[in-house]
């Protein structure tokens, strides 16, 4: 719960930026010169990237929960038994060896969008942020598609 509102807080901060700078950017234009004009318009391109980026941020967390509450209900959610260090952080060697299961589980179903949730998941707790993203959009893709064909991903399993 406590992620889901530092995420609202984040967008609301950031909406509240967006509609701060927008208005600059068109007083700017307002304003009526070729250079206030031609600054107004470049204002206005960094909130409406921002918007972009946002919407499309909150679209895949909508997804990946779905899928959670899907595979949750299913009783396939992947069970967080890894060993801690004390400061609380994953054991690098328990999510490593999580690791090697989830990515063999994924080689031999590369085409169940359930093992690539799990996969994600197994990333995530590796620190592997930028591979768990990807396998989570191959999860949400696998999904989508509501058939066993693989979605388009440039990527393999093993990160290589």
């Amino acid at each position: 719960m406590r992620a889901k509102i530092t995420y609202f807080v984040t967008a609301a901060v950031l909406v509240f930026y967006f509609v701060l700078v927008g208005s600059r950017g068109l007083m700017l234009i307002r304003h009526g010169t070729l250079l206030t004009v031609t600054f107004g318009v470049a204002v206005l391109i960094l909130p409406g990237i921002g918007v972009w980026f946002l919407w499309k941020n909150t679209q895949f967390v909508r997804r990946a929960n779905v899928l959670a509450a899907e595979l949750d209900a299913e009783g396939g959610l992947p069970v967080d038994d890894l060993l801690r260090t004390p400061s609380g952080r994953i054991d690098r060697d328990s999510a490593d060896a999580a690791f090697t299961k989830r990515r063999e589980e994924t080689e031999d179903a590369p085409d169940d969008w359930r093992t690539w949730f799990r996969l994600a998941v197994a990333y995530q707790d590796a620190r592997d942020t930028p591979r768990a993203r990807k396998a989570m959009q191959r999860a949400i893709a696998l999904h989508r598609s509501g058939s066993r064909a693989a979605a388009p991903e440039p990527s393999s399993p093993s990160g290589a």
